[in-house]
């Protein structure tokens, strides 16, 4: 099947679900008031992360730990799968610092001293001491040994506009601008995932399931049952959300509550 007909036959599926689509119950668990701190994610252990004036903040129910690196300019992005190494990215300044879980800088990696023409747009954490790079000077993804301080081109040049990108250790996924899902694994194989309904925020669980929010609706998009679910929670409007480990964190500039909730 080529991937023009497998992109017209999945979204002319999920497009018929979701105007007719099963909903999954959730269950309040905490609701906390933000003060001008932006979340970004929590882990296993229940730490929390936050952006407040470009400082980068751990805080556990005991403890507040804090990085910050005024030099680099604005934090571009945050990965904490692996909250024993977190990456931050300053894009302005092509640097990547790599800290503890303390937030001991291990590692600061200015990538135009290392190689001038990586001009990385995304980063993330990869398996194996690397990082996932994509390059938007050649449209290549890459794998950056942050220990050797080399890389290595994985795949062919990304031909269409990228719009969305996220990555767990052994992928790196990107949707493109007329919203085919791709994922691509650290020996360079490409799969064409599916192509998925318009959204305006998205996160990636796996290669089989993503959240995406569509006109102030969050939904639950699964490739496996080829079904899309509405989440049923109380938010009028969705800025922003994060799942993990069935908890899901909906959140503002001025508050955060948690939902219990099992994806199917």
């Amino acid at each position: 099947m080529n991937k023009l007909l497998f992109s017209l036959l999945t979204v002319l599926l999920f497009s018929n679900v979701l105007a007719q689509n099963s909903r999954l119950e959730t269950k309040l668990l905490q609701t906390q008031t933000l003060t001008d701190k932006v979340f970004k994610g929590f882990d296993g252990l229940g730490n929390e992360y936050f952006v407040k004036n470009n400082v980068f903040i751990k805080q556990s129910e005991t403890e507040t730990w804090e990085y910050k690196n005024v030099a680099l300019g604005k934090i571009s992005a945050v990965d904490i799968i692996n909250p024993l190494k977190i990456v931050l990215f300053y894009e302005d300044f092509n640097t990547v610092i790599l800290l503890d879980n303390q937030l001991n800088e291990i590692q600061k990696l200015n990538l135009f001293d290392i190689d001038n023409t990586i001009f990385a747009s995304k980063i993330g954490m990869a398996s194996q001491n690397q990082f996932w790079i994509y390059n938007a000077l050649t449209q290549q993804i890459m794998l950056f040994d942050y220990l050797k301080n080399t890389s290595k081109n994985i795949g062919n040049p990304i031909q269409e506009n990228i719009k969305f990108t996220q990555s767990d250790f052994n992928h790196f996924y990107w949707i493109d601008e007329v919203n085919n899902w791709y994922s691509i694994d650290i020996f360079g194989k490409v799969t064409l995932l599916a192509n998925i309904p318009p959204f305006e925020n998205l996160q990636i669980i796996d290669a089989q399931t993503l959240l995406f929010v569509k006109d102030n609706v969050l939904y639950c998009l699964s490739t496996k049952t080829k079904s899309v679910f509405e989440i049923q929670i109380v938010e009028k409007s969705l800025p922003n959300f994060y799942f993990k480990d069935q908890i899901l964190a909906i959140f503002t500039d001025q508050q955060l509550k948690k939902y219990k909730i099992k994806l199917p």
